[in-house]
């Protein structure tokens, strides 16, 4: 049976090993005590060393810390490992792979477009993105073969062009989101369904960390271009009123 290191165990990093531990041997890393939670999915607690001496290893942290992560686990890892990282950009995270790890070591970044709340029950019909780098072909269609087996539509894109598209349909739905509930946007009796729209973003983002917000517009190189034509069309459509 293939064996996979998990490092991390935050929300998604949770939702993974108890999805992979159907098919594999999981072993998880995390600093914080939550041996019963991961032993509850199905998966295995051990340590950061030994996460990192697994087949494949699955990078499940903050963009924030992937860095020293990287640099933590390269030695550790085994001459034929495959690094798989799931964070929600992807230029930034390919550049400090190809940069800190052996090349003797595979390399898939991704980023499943999904959270614990909507793939809680089923992975079907949700999307998940490859952008294959350091990969041979052959380890690539396995993998591709057995995601789509799980439900999950596959999508393969180049790491600009994941970054400048996500910039939109993710950092700035994120930015709305949180701008509704800066706004102090609630649920009224007297609403519309547009209105409900906008409570459904505000609803999908209030579970996200701020540092995950933070995040996806720090590391995104298109983020704040995108940000900033937005409001720039906000501003003007604001002006027309008051004219």
């Amino acid at each position: 049976m293939i064996s996979i290191g998990i490092i991390g165990f935050g929300r998604f990093g949770k939702l993974t090993a108890r999805y992979l531990s159907n098919d594999f041997s999981v072993a998880v890393s995390t600093r914080s005590d939550k041996q019963e939670a991961i032993k509850a999915c199905g998966a295995r607690p051990v340590s950061f060393e030994s996460a990192c001496r697994q087949r494949i290893v699955i990078l499940c942290m903050p963009i924030s810390a992937m860095r020293d992560t990287l640099r933590q686990a390269a030695p550790l890892l085994r001459e034929d490992a495959l690094v798989v990282d799931v964070c929600s950009v992807k230029v930034y995270p390919v550049q400090w792979m190809r940069e800190l790890l052996p090349a003797s070591v595979s390399i898939l970044p991704t980023h499943p477009m999904f959270g614990p709340d909507s793939a809680a029950r089923s992975l079907d019909g949700r999307k998940i993105v490859l952008c294959p780098d350091r990969i041979d072909r052959e380890r690539y269609e396995k993998i591709r073969t057995w995601l789509e087996s799980q439900g999950l539509v596959v999508i393969t894109a180049s790491p600009q062009e994941h970054d400048e598209k996500i910039a939109v349909s993710l950092s700035l739905t994120h930015f709305i989101g949180r701008s509704l509930s800066a706004f102090g946007a609630r649920d009224l009796d007297i609403d519309t369904e547009g209105y409900k729209r906008l409570m459904h973003i505000l609803g999908v983002v209030s579970h996200d960390t701020w540092q995950l917000f933070e995040d996806m517009h720090t590391y995104n190189p298109y983020a704040k271009q995108k940000r900033q034509a937005f409001i720039d069309a906000m501003t003007d459509i604001h002006e027309r009123l008051n004219q």
